[in-house]
């Protein structure tokens, strides 16, 4: 009886060192490969400029040099029906790149309410040269890029805007909260912070997520501070980033704000979903957000909750 005692005990000794062990190397991969768990670009070009139907132009944006070696973002530039346009920098999500339909046709569709588009691929993605993405390179890139929209191609000085989808929409946060002079910002489909993400996946609740995130996109702390008209869509059946968070993050914008929730909308189909009510909110709102309509206050338009 006691040497199984000693067995069973020195049995399960074995089981929780081995448990600890692969905890610990858990958390030392989870804090070396967050960005793994973050990032998910492709190189594959699914389409070109030229299939979109639309006048388009490829685009080379420069960074600033790494290493001596020149270094550009792959950029697609959609230029608006009409001269003076206003115009608008797309920034995408966290997965595949520019060539995609996702983020292809929902720039065409921006282009079809009258805005001149500039989407781009951060680098790591599509044909943008770089290493692997991280938090601060997206935040780079897109300064690079709203520099070069507004330095480059904005000839006539038209009203600039802001928008972005997803991890796109707390890069845009990040943007606008630099760029006060901007007509506005789109966040859609987005969330407060990744520690909430997180959180939101059941899986990462056993990690001490306060001391091993390298990547925060902390958007809820952020758009307190924001001093651009703001608009926030979310679909009620999106299971990629919760509704809710976009309810948080309007609370906490300062006014002018406004929050369109599309019911049976999906992390990426809202344009679709909701249709024209989608396309008039984004159109009332691009039309109240000029340069002469800063200093007026913005309708607070909001569907039901979801």
């Amino acid at each position: 009886m006691p040497l199984l005692l000693v067995t069973f005990s020195s049995a399960w000794l074995f089981v929780t060192a081995a448990a600890v062990a692969a905890y610990l190397l858990l958390c030392v991969c989870l804090w070396r490969f967050q960005a793994r768990c973050i990032f998910f670009p492709t190189n594959t070009i699914e389409r070109s400029p030229a299939d979109l139907g639309v006048p388009c132009q490829q685009l080379r944006i420069p960074l600033n040099e790494s290493d001596g070696r020149p270094q550009t973002l792959d950029a697609w530039w959609l230029p608006a029906h009409r001269e003076n346009a206003p115009a608008v920098l797309y920034l995408h999500g966290n997965g595949d790149n520019i060539s995609i339909s996702t983020y292809a046709d929902q720039a065409v569709r921006l282009r079809n309410l009258g805005l001149s588009v500039l989407l781009f691929d951060y680098r790591g993605f599509g044909r943008s040269d770089g290493a692997f993405p991280s938090e601060e390179s997206v935040y780079q890139d897109a300064e690079s890029a709203w520099r070069y929209l507004v330095e480059q191609l904005r000839m006539n000085s038209e009203p600039a805007f802001i928008y972005g989808h997803s991890l796109g929409g707390a890069i845009a946060i990040e943007l606008a909260q630099r760029h006060p002079e901007a007509a506005g910002l789109i966040v859609e489909s987005s969330f407060t912070s990744i520690r909430e993400m997180a959180r939101y996946f059941t899986i990462f609740r056993i990690f001490p997520l306060r001391h091993r995130l390298r990547h925060h996109f902390d958007s809820i702390s952020k758009v307190p501070t924001l001093k651009v008209p703001v608009l926030f869509l979310h679909g009620t059946r999106d299971l990629t980033v919760p509704c809710r968070m976009s309810h948080e993050l309007h609370a906490a914008a300062p006014e002018p704000k406004q929050l369109l929730i599309i019911r049976g909308g999906h992390h990426l189909d809202n344009a679709v979903i909701a249709g024209a009510v989608y396309l008039d909110t984004l159109r009332g709102f691009i039309d109240r957000s000029g340069p002469l309509a800063m200093v007026a206050q913005m309708p607070n338009c909001q569907s039901p909750t979801c």
